[in-house]
């Protein structure tokens, strides 16, 4: 298989109760909000990468344990390829949703592009 460049870029947890989690995160790490969606999610700048927070069954995809890292890649279509088109769980035009063998969601999205929310 091609190598696809894949560089962590951040993580997304869901929860039960958002509004709990996001004090927490906010008060408790002292992270700053970098975009909010009331009631869907909560992401904060973590420095080197994000932090995002999202009410349980806000997504489209689901994920075994609700827990989703983000890659960026130079080119989606390539990675695309590399791994197999029968191996995304969903794609858009930007990003690509994979799980990997426990079922955790791993998302890839073109460098130029933002990650999904």
């Amino acid at each position: 298989m091609q190598p696809i460049h894949a560089q962590f870029v951040g993580v997304e947890l869901y929860f039960d109760n958002l509004e709990r989690a996001k004090a927490f995160y906010l008060e408790t790490l002292g992270l700053q909000i970098a975009d909010e969606q009331v009631g869907h999610h909560v992401k904060f700048d973590g420095g080197e990468g994000f932090v995002c927070l999202e009410r349980k069954g806000a997504e489209s995809y689901p994920s075994k344990d609700k827990a989703v890292l983000f890659f960026e890649v130079p080119d989606l279509g390539s990675a695309i390829t590399a791994i197999g088109q029968d191996k995304l769980v969903q794609s858009e035009s930007a990003w690509a949703v994979l799980h990997d063998p426990e079922g955790h969601n791993v998302i890839l999205f073109q460098r130029s592009a933002s990650p999904p929310k």
